[in-house]
């Protein structure tokens, strides 16, 4: 393997590694406050590459889908959230049962609209940049500082404000902080709410770089779930580490091997931790 081809493979790893990072802190946000297992994140990610593939359609410049998917994923967010999740609050297998039910109609919906067949979006910079004398993709170079910003805002929001302090109370001891005047309910559906936005706006920060199909979002459910498993669903931290581990593993293997191979030794490796540490590499066992 080349320098350059050992540099593109670093800079690709990390851009895949901060996208799913962004899908996998919306899906624990959810998991952690709510004890919701959404299995339909994924298609909120979907939902947010076809809002780019809409508006690039419509013929708005594509960075405005860029604040609509993280708008229409929060109002769709709020409509989900009061009309199924709200019922499935602390039920494991029925939070399971109905979330992959409306996966399912979400991605008919899909294809309903705009087809089964592939969409793609173009590359709305259309520059690449030198990096150490390599020419890397400028847009790609776009969604890794975005993905660090957002990540960034994500982590101030839970650790630096009351806000946070408020869902990590309500985390910890939801009886508690109910009886101390917290409004669970409120805070329920804008954590799900916020969750589903920041899956919509790595699903349109994705659309220009990848084939837009109904079936892209389990592309990037599976791995977020291993992400959380692998790294610990009650810390930041975790996720991170458990996002890196994941997206590195497959990026690497797949460029060694073949990507069916890759995803074998990443499951493989993913059911090993599991087993040895059952509440991640960096999680505490719930109360």
């Amino acid at each position: 393997m080349t320098t350059a081809n050992f540099l593109a493979l670093v800079l690709d790893s990390t851009s895949f590694f901060l996208v799913l990072l962004l899908v996998a802190l919306g899906l624990v946000i959810i998991f952690g406050l709510m004890n919701v297992i959404n299995m339909a994140h994924g298609e909120f990610f979907l939902l947010g590459a076809y809002t780019a593939v809409a508006a690039t359609r419509a013929g708005w410049p594509f960075w405005w889908s860029l604040l609509l998917a993280p708008l229409v994923l929060a109002a769709v967010g709020w409509i989900v959230e009061q009309t199924v999740v709200r019922f499935v609050y602390h039920r494991f297998i029925d939070s399971i049962l109905a979330t992959w039910g409306l996966s399912l109609m979400l991605k008919q919906l899909i294809v309903v609209i705009f087809g089964p067949t592939s969409q793609s979006v173009p590359d709305p910079l259309g520059v690449t940049v030198s990096v150490l004398g390599m020419a890397y993709p400028g847009y790609r170079l776009f969604v890794m500082g975005a993905s660090v910003v957002l990540t960034a805002l994500t982590f101030v929001l839970l650790y630096r404000t009351h806000v946070g302090l408020t869902i990590r109370g309500v985390i910890a001891n939801r009886a508690m902080a109910a009886s101390l005047g917290v409004n669970t309910r409120r805070l329920d559906v804008g954590t799900f709410m916020a969750g589903a936005a920041l899956a919509g706006f790595a699903g349109a920060a994705m659309a220009p770089l990848m084939s837009v199909d109904p079936q892209m979002g389990a592309g990037f459910l599976i791995p977020s779930f291993l992400s959380i498993l692998v790294g610990g669903a009650s810390s930041f931290v975790g996720v991170v580490v458990g996002a890196a581990l994941i997206s590195g593993g497959s990026t690497g293997l797949a460029a060694l091997r073949d990507p069916v191979f890759a995803q074998i030794v990443v499951f493989s490796l993913a059911i090993v931790i599991i087993r040895l540490f059952p509440s991640g590499l960096f999680g505490r066992r719930r109360p």
